[in-house]
Parts: structure tokens; sequence; C-alpha cells
């Protein structure tokens, strides 16, 4: 209802009259008639207070708020002394966000007159817009004081209690402002919040149901359904909030997010795509375009959405590694040394949360990683409220050893630990696959389906549903295998479904999680002295940590040289882990050593067309020609590993090493050559070198590293010995004794399963050769 003042001069008993019609009209909600009638009488009288006034308020209420301002300003001029002009006028200034100049015209309200409840309500909300709750807070409640029953000053404080972090007082903010006005949907969204934050899910979720009609309501219960894991149900959300709001961006691209966690890749990349199509400044759709891009291998398409999103929020911090890891993958080395030293930064200084899995190719130390990973564990995956395993004893004939991976089909992992799970003492032990792996009925699969007590796939249950699934199957330990690599499912662990939970093999470092108990590792990958550096205790296998499997076949296809590109004549260095690895200091080194022996070739593996041309040009920036650069595609296993045979010496990286790379070179015939580092991911290739019974092959120093690499190369007779000795080693030493490693991982559980069973902690485990 529009306010009038003292009104100007109005000597016209005519001019009165149709004043009082214009208002009537107004407070009618004819505008259009209204307004046509104030600017009559302006014609008339320019300086009338009461038309201009309302004439602003009408130009306001109609979306012209500059024009409104304008014209209440002039009225003002007229007349400083009525409250109410200042209150239309701040909240003219309210629509146009001008919120200090709005703020000073409520106060000046509120100066002439006190008790003014829409002043001190408006007063408020600007507060909150210019981020000042407290003072926010106490406006709200003169309101309250003044109106007892005012709805909306309950929900606004309510807000603002939020955002200070006083959640408790929000909800029964909200609370009464819901009792005061049932069927406001915005005061249930708002409760929703509060509820979320309170981590009371399934409460927001109902709060979130009384408010259909809101986009932002159905967006916000799509965010914790996907908290939940019930990401099938958050798309549905996401896809009513875009029913109601087309153009919102954020919806489409945390649908996205859902849709790439249920491994929809493409979907999930044409999701984000859309959001960034109705709002092409967002930094979060671009830096979530780059992570699916990354997964589906399109690393010069992910490296550009980065550089986008960087390049709209510079400072971002808790992207620099996935952007790093990009420029990997494809050798883009500009600017690599300073953009790895601020990573490393940002994760010791400026609480950056990156996924430790991408410190792995930088020069990290032991420390940092411990770091990195108690950090993203925190944020990404804390212990759950509701633990399924409580301290209950099981009473099993077996111990029933559950083992938890996505990898359970022709991956590294399978590849490796085939052998040993079907080396298995059955007397003694149970054991179960929980596999969300694809089930594409290769040889592989056939082969691990049968090699366990049961296998149970649940890759359509949710985080909660294999929890209790776990806890119904009694698993006494639980054997993660995938760590924070992709796919990983490390919230289900946060669950705490069993009461020995074990960090093995998939992942080559800490994870940061008060949930898992150990980590199985060796003396050599995580030496005594750096146990400080891994949350969990640390078990220590007699040789290599490393399972592998003795049954692996290598194809009798006998390659040429020519067959796979190579020239020939010359020796050939190899290294054929992943291109990521390869960092410009490891192919400074490389290049040095190709200098030196003269004819010699290095033969890489070809990631991607773009690493290949950079690598190509890196090597000519370093004098050495682009054809002594080799790449070879990627092809099955068995030939994979026959191709071996025409390689000399497999050349390893630092600060990642080979791990499954280096045994399959070692399983091939083929020395390797390493550098000991300091972390467990940078000394696996030592383990293995060890365990074969070639320990000269692990070097101290970078230089040693090259004047042995050229040494082997140029000397024959010393190259044919080591790999006479590596052929005698092969079937006879530990690293490819499959049933020995068998016996001593599972002394390792069965050293777990009786400090369990006599009520003592986990602590430090050695298991004797």
């Amino acid at each position: 209802m529009p306010e009038t003042g003292e009104s100007q001069n109005s000597n016209s008993t005519a001019l009165q009259r149709a004043f009082g019609q214009a208002v009537a009209l107004h407070q009618r909600g004819q505008l259009a008639a209204a307004e046509k009638i104030y600017e009559d009488i302006l014609r008339q009288q320019p300086n009338n207070f009461d038309a201009l006034h309302l004439l602003g308020l009408i130009s306001a209420q109609t979306g012209r708020s500059q024009r409104g301002a304008d014209l209440i300003r002039r009225a003002i001029r007229l007349n400083g002394g009525v409250a109410d002009a200042h209150n239309n006028l701040g909240n003219t200034l309210l629509a146009l966000r001008s919120f200090g100049d709005a703020l000073a015209s409520f106060d000046r309200a509120t100066a002439l007159k006190p008790d003014l409840a829409p002043a001190l309500y408006n007063r408020g909300l600007t507060l909150a817009e210019l981020g000042r709750h407290d003072e926010a807070v106490a406006s709200y409640d003169r309101v309250i004081a003044l109106a007892p029953d005012h709805a909306d000053a309950h929900r606004n404080r309510g807000a603002a209690l939020r955002k200070l972090g006083r959640a408790e007082e929000a909800l029964a903010s909200l609370d009464r402002a819901i009792a005061l006005k049932p069927n406001d949907a915005g005061a249930h969204n708002d409760r929703g919040n509060v509820l979320n934050d309170l981590e009371r899910f399934d409460d927001a979720l109902a709060s979130y149901d009384r408010a259909p009609g809101i986009a932002g309501a159905c967006y916000n219960r799509g965010n914790v359904l996907i908290k939940l894991d019930r990401l099938e149900e958050a798309i549905a959300s996401y896809d009513k909030a875009i029913a109601l709001q087309p153009d919102y961006a954020e919806a489409y691209n945390n649908r996205g997010t859902a849709l790439f966690k249920l491994r929809h890749d493409e979907a999930a990349l044409a999701s984000i795509d859309k959001a960034i199509q109705h709002k092409g400044d967002d930094a979060a759709a671009h830096a979530s375009r780059g992570r699916v891009l990354s997964v589906l291998a399109r690393y010069d398409e992910a490296l550009a959405a980065y550089n986008k999103a960087v390049a709209l929020k510079p400072d971002q911090a808790d992207i620099e590694g996935d952007r790093l890891h990009a420029k990997s993958h494809v050798c883009d080395w500009v600017g690599f040394d300073a953009e790895c030293d601020q990573f490393i930064d940002s994760i010791r200084n400026r609480n950056a949360v990156a996924s430790p899995f991408l410190l792995f190719g930088v020069a990290s130390s032991a420390a940092d990683q411990l770091l990195c990973a108690t950090r993203w564990t925190a944020k990404n995956h804390p212990p759950s409220g509701t633990q399924r395993w409580r301290g209950e004893r099981y009473h099993h004939d077996r111990i029933r050893i559950g083992y938890f991976s996505s990898d359970f089909c022709n991956h590294a992992t399978a590849n490796l630990m085939a052998g040993m799970f079907e080396c298995h003492d059955r007397s003694k032990f149970e054991t179960v696959a929980i596999s969300w792996s694809p089930n594409n009925d290769s040889e592989m699969r056939r082969r691990l389906e049968a090699s366990f007590d049961r296998f149970v796939e649940v890759r359509d249950m949710n985080d909660d549903e294999v929890a209790d699934l776990i806890r119904r199957f009694e698993i006494d330990i639980l054997v993660d295998l995938k760590g924070f690599t992709g796919g990983s499912r490390t919230r289900v662990l946060g669950r705490r479904p069993a009461p020995i939970q074990v960090n093995y093999l998939g992942y080559p470092g800490t994870l940061g999680a008060p949930f898992i108990d150990y980590i199985i590792a060796d003396r050599t990958v995580i030496p005594d002295h750096h146990r400080e550096f891994y949350s969990e205790r640390v078990v220590a296998l007699p040789h290599s940590y490393q399972a592998n499997d003795d049954k692996r076949v290598i194809a009798d296809r006998v390659f040429t040289r020519g067959d796979v590109g190579l020239a020939p004549t010359g020796f050939v260095f190899c290294c054929f882990n992943n291109n990521y690895k390869i960092t410009p200091d490891m192919f400074d080194r490389w290049m040095r050593i190709l200098g030196r022996v003269p004819g010699s070739v290095l033969w890489l593996l070809e990631g991607n067309a773009h690493a290949a041309a950079n690598l190509r040009k890196e090597a000519v920036a370093r004098g050495v020609a682009a054809e002594r650069l080799v790449f070879a595609p990627r092809m099955s296993m068995p030939d994979h590993l026959a191709r071996h045979r025409l390689a000399g010496l497999f050349l390893d990286n630092v600060p990642c090493n080979a791990h499954t790379t280096a045994s399959d070179a070692l399983w091939a015939g083929l020395p390797v050559l390493t550098i000991l580092g300091d972390t467990f991911a940078s000394r696996v290739a030592a383990s293995l070198l060890h365990a074969i019974g070639l320990p000269e092959l692990v070097s101290d120093s970078p230089e040693a590293y090259e004047r042995m690499a050229i040494d082997l190369a140029t000397d024959p007779d010393k190259l044919a010995a080591l790999k006479a000795r590596l052929a005698a080693n092969r079937l006879a030493a530990p690293l490819f004794d499959t049933r020995r490693f068998t016996r001593h991982i599972e002394t390792a559980y069965t050293a777990m399963h009786e400090r369990h069973r006599a009520g003592i902690a986990p602590d430090h485990i050695v298991v004797p050769a």
C-alpha cells in the first residue's frame, strides 16, 4: 500500500480529486492508470512531493528502478522528513544493488521513525547483502520486537544466522517462520539448507520436498542426494530444477558431476557443456569439464578447459594439480618447474585440497603426500556418523578376506594379483571379491570369478548399500585395492563395514584416513624411518610388497625391429611407463644418455599423439634427432610382453617409478635401471629389483643412473651377464614366486586378525622371510 506524505500546495480541488483517484488505483494495483494521473499532476505541479514520490514508487514497482530512484530523490529534495520516502528510495537502490546507498536510506528512514518495521526489515536485507550478518540479525530482531508475527523477518534472520555458523539458532528461527507461514516454500528451502549444514540429510530432503516449485530447492536437494550417493535421484532433482529454470547453469554442472560419478562420462560432458552454454564464465564448470575430459583421455581438451577455468578465476589452488596432471599427459612442459613448485606450495601453505594421486608425478616428499591425503580424506571421504561395524567379534572357521576393487578385469591390478587369489589357502581363508568392475566376459574376468569363494557385484549399489552388504557378510579383513585411483569408493570404507581395513597395491601411498588400519608394504618402499609419514600401521612383507602372477603368458610371437618401427641397428633403451610420469629433468637425462651412446634410440609408449609430438620437439631442443624417439602403440598384454625382447635396457622414471610396468619388463627378461627416491611411488622399482636379485640396478643418485645406463649400453658383456642372471632368477627369486608371496601376505593377515581377536590395537607388523 503506497504511503503519502504531506501534500505539496494542492490548491485545486480537481487536482486533489485526481490525486485521490490515482492513489486508489495505485492501491488496487492498476499501476498504469495511476501512473498516468501522477504524471498529469506533475505537468501542472512539477514540485508536488506526493506525486513525485508515488510516481517513483510505481517506476520501481514496474522494473524501472533507476527512474524510480531519480523521482524519489527529487521528492526528498523537496521534503526530506518523510520516513516512508527514504524507505522506498532504499528499496529502489536495493533493487539496483547499490547496497551502501540503500543502507544509508534505511538508516535515515529509521532515524526519522525508529519503529518503522518495513525499513528495519529492508535494512536487515541490505546488511545481509553486504555480508554484515551480525548487524542484519540485530535489525531483524528489532522488526520482530515490533511485529512478532513477521514471518519474513524470522526467515531472513534464520538465513543470516546460518551465515554466521549458528545453525541451531537458524533452524529455530526458520521453524518459527514456517509456523507463521506454513506454505512459504522459500522458508522450507532455507530450512533444508540449515539441515544440510547440520548433516541431517533426511530431514533436509523432507524440507526441500516442501518447496517443489523452487528451482533452487530442487538443486539443493540434488546436492544432498549426491552426498548420500543416491546419484540417480540427484539427477532427477537437477532435471526438475532445470525444468523450472531452463538456464540453471549450476544445476547442469552438478548434474554432470552425478553422471560422472556414475561413469556416464559422455553424458556428464554433455551436461557440463550445457552449463557452460548458459554461463560461459563459470570457472567451476570449466574445471568439471577438464576432469571429465581427463578421464576420457582427451588430455589436450582437458588442459584447454583447465586453462579457461584458471583464466576466469586465477587463484584456484584446488585445481592446480589437475591442470598440471593434464599437462603432464601431453608432455607440455612450458612453465613446468614453476607450476610444480606452486602446486607443492599450495599443499603446504595454502590449504589446497587436491587428489593425492596428482602428487606422484611431482617431486614431493612423503610428508607432503601425508598432508595432502589427510586433507583430501577429511573433505571428500570423512568417517561416517553411522559406522557399520561396532566392535562385534565374529566367529568364523576361516579368516574372511574381502578384496574391494573395480579392477577385477583386464587391468594391471588383476594381472598382478590373479595368481595370488588362486593360491590362497582355502583351509584357513575364505575370500570374497566385492566388485564394481566392468564385466566384459574376458578370460581374465572368468579366471578371477573362479578364484574366489564368493564374487559379488556391487556396481549398482550406493555406498550405504555396499557398506551394509560387507557388514552382513561379516568380512574380517577388508582389503582396498583402489586407494585414490580412478573409480575408487573410499566413502564405503569411511562407514567402517569391517573391523580391519587395509590399503594395498592399487595406490602407492598413504590414504591419510582414520578408518584404514594398515598399509601393506616392504622395508624398501617404506623404510622404518618413514613410518611417521603414513596414517596406517605399516605391514612390512619380507621381499617386495608387490604380488605377481607366475602364470602370466608371454606370446610366442617373435617381433622383428621392423615390426615395431625400430631401426635395424643401434642400442634400444625403453620406458613403457605412462607419458605423464616423464618429467623434463628425467628427459634431460635420457637425452644425455642417447648423446653418449651413438646410434641408440629411446622406445616409449605412445600415450597420445600430442605427447609424442611434444616429446619429439623436446628432443630436438636438446640436440637429439626426433627419429631417435620411437613410439609403441598399445597392444595385447602377451604381445606387449613379447616385444620387450627387442630392448636392451628399461630406463625407469622418478619421481614416479614403473610399478606394474617394471615387473612386466623383469618378467619379460628385460633389466630395469632405477633411482631410489624418497617416497613409496619412487621406491617401487627398487623393491622389485631387490626381490629379483638385481640390487646393483638401483642407483643412489641421478648422476649414477646416467653413468650406469651408458656403461651397460656400451658394455655388451656386462649387460649380457645381467640378463643371464635375471633369466636364472626369474623363477627362483622371491619376486615371481606367487605361492611364497601368498604365504607371506597370509601371515600378515593372520597377525592382524590375532591382534584384533585379542582386543589389541593395530600396530606395525614385520613378516619374517
